[in-house]
């Protein structure tokens, strides 16, 4: 096998406006591309800086309805400080950071309801 990474996920969203200022304006994700793919399609691509993958918001997936993504877990170095920002930016953590034995995090959606992890893995 010669496979080496994963370059995308898609992540079920309503509108590409609100979402791609989520992604960009909330969570600081670059953005890498916003082109439109015929009348009644966008490809809106963000990713974290420096990250290998990258994530495009899409529409067009009937079997993936916006808000029905689970688990989409983000990794940081520095938790307290990244839950602060987020939270600076109106973000709500309705359970807080939580401790588990492989190390801390918090949950949180997007504004369409998809849930994302911001964790901090212990010894890393």
């Amino acid at each position: 096998m010669a496979i080496s990474h994963i370059k995308l996920l898609s992540v079920p969203v309503t509108d590409p406006d609100r979402a791609k200022e989520f992604y960009t304006g909330v969570l600081g994700f670059e953005l890498l591309a916003d082109n439109h793919m015929g009348p009644a399609q966008r490809w809106v691509q963000v990713a974290p800086k420096g990250a290998a993958t990258s994530i495009t918001l899409v529409t067009w997936f009937d079997t993936m309805p916006p808000g029905s993504l689970r688990g989409l877990v983000l990794e940081t170095d520095d938790l307290e400080a990244d839950v602060a920002a987020l939270a600076a930016r109106g973000l709500e953590i309705p359970d807080g950071v939580q401790n588990a034995p492989w190390g801390r995090y918090v949950r949180f959606t997007d504004p369409d309801g998809n849930g994302l992890v911001l964790q901090a893995t212990a010894g890393r």
